[in-house]
């Protein structure tokens, strides 16, 4: 669509507010699939910014995820109505659970045929109840239904995952607003403010004065404590505490800090620590099922919890002081008023040889997967992200064992789901271009979205995807095998990888055996873009010991 008077240049349409919308806050690519319901919003993205083609819409949701976890930034994902947006819908799930900053921005059918009360006409891709599809998945869900509304809907809807707790939110954008919007046109607004609780002066005198009175202190942190990395750190070393974290608390305090014992939890060596430890000071967590033995893991009964959200209060785990507010807000007020400890002088020497003394059984326990983990780390700088889907290797040791020293570069499906991992992968490594991306991933998790392989292939993203293969599903197998289950739809059918490999020109190396995993996968680092090192673990020597997931299986009394 052009101009009559320039006949070269294109009239302005809703891409272009979008384009302005993601310039005001620093984001400079989208990631998504092209579709006759979101055209102009494409076309602006490519022209103006950077947009990431990838083959699914799920994909697109997770590379949106990936980018905003590595990044600090929002995430943006283009999809496309109905089907797209259904596709879109369990990726937008992760983000919810992870509290990732994801703006979903969706086609919908033309505006006069959206049916009211969800009948519909037969439109293609007309979806009735799409909108409260996206509410049940999202943090907000908004329908845009004026084209000089646009930039104010879109504003509103950043607001709203900017504020605490975070997460995704999503905009459905009927196709013939797409085009009739400019951003000459748009109306006046003003954003949502979101007020933070401030939080409660006696209960942080409360709190203080249990931490100033405790001799053996731990502290728990959640992904809820990520904007108060100097705070914690302060208040950590101050106590002299230990710190345990859950998987997505991870490296707010750098891992090779010697009072960090880490996702350890539930682990043995553990256990006399918690037994030890006279009050629990826990930030911004939720006490996950998979994290604390399905609520049976016994911690101190003395607890100060802190988080945003007031219904975290308690709710697993009794606090005696509950404090609702902003996590750097109240860490700072305590630090303040924190003026003398009472804290064992053996006690960081008790939580160091904790920390040590985990590391070392889950070494020794994961046989040759500790040389992997090990060659990993040293090969990769400090700021790469290391992507991980869900499979033993992550799940066993790449959750626990490889040390991460930024939040920011931990990035896993908190919700449990597979096949995220390789979109998660490209979505951090086109936000950190500057330093190698590392994915793990299984052979049964690639294949749910080995088309974004292509996708990463296309985008020249340094990435290098390590592919542990074990002809299946191997964590499934392994809980079948504990639990006296049958053996079914666990063995699967698995591709050439060094074939697939070839077909989309990226380098590929096999791994089989000891001493050879550091160098191909610094050869394959080496290389700055995308690249394939498989992992044979029927080769991985010595061999590692069993990982069954942490799943109550209950027993039928009588």
């Amino acid at each position: 669509m052009t101009t009559t008077d320039s006949p070269g240049t294109k009239e302005p349409t809703g891409g272009d507010v979008l384009v302005a919308v993601m310039r005001r806050h620093g984001i400079d690519t989208a990631f998504g699939v092209i579709s006759i319901h979101n055209l102009p919003l494409v076309e602006a993205v490519a022209r103006e910014l950077k947009f990431v083609e990838v083959r699914h819409e799920a994909a697109a949701v997770n590379a949106a995820d990936g980018y905003a976890r590595a990044t600090g930034k929002i995430g943006v994902a283009i999809t496309s109505t109905g089907t797209g947006a259904g596709n879109a819908a369990g990726s937008l799930l992760e983000a919810l659970t992870a509290g990732s900053r994801v703006l979903h921005v969706t086609g919908q059918i033309e505006s006069e045929y959206l049916g009211a009360g969800g009948s519909t006409r037969g439109v293609i891709h007309e979806v009735p109840k799409q909108l409260q599809m996206l509410d049940a998945v999202s943090r907000y869900a908004a329908s845009i239904e004026r084209a000089e509304d646009v930039e104010a809907d879109l504003e509103i809807a950043i607001a709203h995952i900017l504020a605490a707790p975070q997460g995704p939110a999503s905009v459905e954008w009927p196709s013939d607003l797409q085009y009739l919007a400019r951003p000459a046109d748009q109306r006046a607004y003003e954003p949502p403010v979101f007020d933070t609780p401030a939080p409660d002066s006696s209960a942080i005198a409360e709190a203080v004065a249990l931490l100033s009175a405790a001799e053996r202190p731990l502290l728990w942190v959640g992904g809820g404590a990520a904007g108060a990395k100097a705070e914690l750190a302060a208040l950590l070393h101050t106590l002299g505490a230990g710190l345990l974290t859950s998987n997505s608390g991870r490296a707010i305090v750098p891992e090779d800090d010697a009072l960090v014992i880490g996702n350890f939890a539930t682990a043995p060596e553990v256990a006399p620590l918690l037994a030890d430890a006279d009050l629990l000071l826990s930030v911004g967590t939720h006490f996950r099922s998979n994290e604390t033995k399905s609520y049976h893991l016994r911690l101190p009964a003395a607890q100060i919890q802190i988080d945003v959200d007031p219904a975290a209060i308690g709710r697993i785990y009794p606090a005696k002081v509950g404090i609702v507010g902003d996590t750097a807000a109240t860490l700072a007020a305590i630090n303040g008023a924190l003026t003398s400890t009472s804290v064992d002088p053996g006690w960081s020497a008790q939580v160091t040889a904790t920390r040590v003394a985990v590391r070392a059984a889950l070494t020794d326990y994961i046989g040759g997967y500790a040389e992997i983990c090990t060659a990993m780390r040293s090969v990769l700088p400090r700021e790469s992200v290391v992507a991980r889907d869900v499979t033993i290797p992550s799940s066993q040791w790449g959750n626990r064992l490889l040390p991460f020293y930024e939040r920011e570069t931990n990035i896993f499906p908190l919700g449990g789901g597979i096949g995220q991992g390789l979109a998660m992968g490209i979505g951090a490594a086109l936000g950190r271009p500057e330093v190698p991306t590392a994915v793990i991933a299984g052979d049964g998790g690639l294949a749910v979205h080995l088309g974004e392989l292509a996708s990463l292939a296309g985008s020249g993203a340094w990435c290098v995807v390590v592919v542990f293969n074990d002809g299946g599903y191997g964590v499934l197998r392994n809980m079948q095998a504990a639990n006296g289950f049958d053996r079914s739809g666990v063995d699967l059918f698995t591709p050439r990888f060094d074939l697939l490999a070839a077909a989309l020109d990226m380098p590929y190396s096999l791994v089989q055996g000891p001493g050879r995993f550091e160098k191909a996968f610094a050869d394959a680092v080496a290389t700055r873009g995308p690249a394939i090192v498989e992992v044979d673990i029927a080769a991985v020597e010595p061999p590692p010991g069993p990982f069954t997931p942490p799943v109550h299986i209950p027993v039928r009394e009588g």
